[in-house]
């Protein structure tokens, strides 16, 4: 079996791992290439690029690769179109991968696109073009899944591999104890994976912090990091603050980092999920260019960017937008949670729902739909 795949990012890069993992679990003399991570390739994927040539953010960071992008995949689409796997899967980065998956499908080849475009929330015109791209949709939610079956699309809901690994009760105390925190309260901040989040979210969080430590003077701040350049970003920036603040900065672990806090200041995206997953209350900034900005409130028609506000019924964690995403305002709701006791159960126990709704063995299952796709059309 012969699988051709591409991930753009470390959280793509981790979908994939888990995916190529189950399948060589069925399928031992299954083979894959194309662009992956260094967890992809360590499992024996075969990577034609570096993943992060084709990862980007927003228009703006679009507009700067534009070129060497559009020549990676045309380069993708001849490769593929000669060797012809028996499957190709595209892990999240949809920007890229939809445009690749539709020249791939016309050329026969069956396409899988796994983490479902966020279509539902804005640029909703993408539909044509999925239904054009995608042969078969896997999602990590259940409201995506019943979008796609309204729009005509296959589609499978194989549930989130993050909530097959963490539990939504930890032991706070001995992770404080692994992680030598010894404050009160202790609080995450997350500032988000890309340098370019982090570059607009540092100096919020610590003017943030720095209101909270005036209010709790015996907290502490835990800040993990995914990959040296953002922690260099977070470093280089941060200032004054981390010299003055009780700041303790990690190389990775973030989910040892949130499982341990008691509240977390976190970037929108996988952050905010792990957190909810763990049950730990939660404030959700969210910054970008101010031309990415404007397309989303454009083209944006859900009222939530945050995946727990998502997935429940009533939003429960308080979200902040661009210019609301102020030091004071993150401040002021962080500390809503610390002084009130009320608060923060009742958004905890809300917030430990998610978990069960998630939990899906997410890995196998999706390696079960490949697996029966690619022996329904054999090459």
């Amino acid at each position: 079996m012969r699988i051709g795949i591409v991930a753009g990012e470390a959280s793509g890069d981790y979908l994939g791992a888990g995916l190529i993992a189950a399948i060589q679990r069925r399928r031992p003399d299954a083979s894959f290439f194309g662009i992956c991570g260094p967890r992809m390739q360590a499992l024996g994927a075969q990577s034609l690029f570096p993943m992060d040539s084709i990862s980007i953010m927003g228009v703006d960071g679009l507009l700067k690769s534009v070129f060497k992008i559009l020549r990676i995949r045309k380069q993708l689409v001849d490769h593929f179109g000669d060797t012809h796997p028996d499957v190709f899967i595209g892990v999240d980065v949809p920007d890229f991968n939809l445009r690749l998956e539709q020249q791939l499908r016309a050329r026969t080849i069956k396409t899988i696109h796994y983490v479902s475009p966020t279509v539902w929330a804005w640029r909703g015109y993408r539909i044509h073009r999925i239904r054009k791209s995608v042969s078969h949709m896997l999602t990590l939610f259940p409201f995506e899944a019943e979008y796609y079956r309204r729009q005509s699309v296959p589609v499978t809901y194989v549930g989130h591999p993050v909530a097959d690994e963490i539990g939504p009760e930890v032991d706070a105390a001995e992770l404080r104890r692994k992680l030598e925190l010894s404050g009160d309260p202790i609080v995450a901040l997350l500032p988000g994976s890309r340098t370019s989040e982090v570059a607009r979210l540092t100096g919020v969080f610590l003017g943030a912090a720095r209101e909270i430590h005036q209010r709790y003077p015996g907290v502490e701040f835990i800040v993990p990091f995914a990959n040296p350049q953002t922690r260099e970003c977070f470093e280089r920036l941060g200032g004054a603050p981390l010299y003055d603040l009780p700041v303790m900065i990690r190389d990775g672990g973030s989910r040892n980092a949130l499982g341990a806090s008691d509240v977390a200041l976190v970037a929108s995206g996988t952050a905010a999920l792990e957190a909810a997953l763990l049950g730990i209350p939660m404030v959700v900034a969210y910054k970008v260019s101010w031309l990415t900005g404007a397309l989303v409130r454009m083209f944006a028609h859900v009222k939530y960017f945050s995946m727990p506000n998502n997935l429940l019924e009533q939003p429960v964690v308080p979200e902040l937008l661009q210019d609301d995403a102020t030091a004071a305002n993150l401040a002021r709701a962080a500390l809503k949670y610390l002084d009130e006791p009320q608060c923060y159960a009742e958004v905890h126990n809300k917030l430990a729902g998610i978990h069960d709704m998630l939990r899906q063995n997410a890995s196998e299952r999706a390696a079960e739909v490949v697996i029966d796709i690619v022996d329904a059309h054999p090459s």
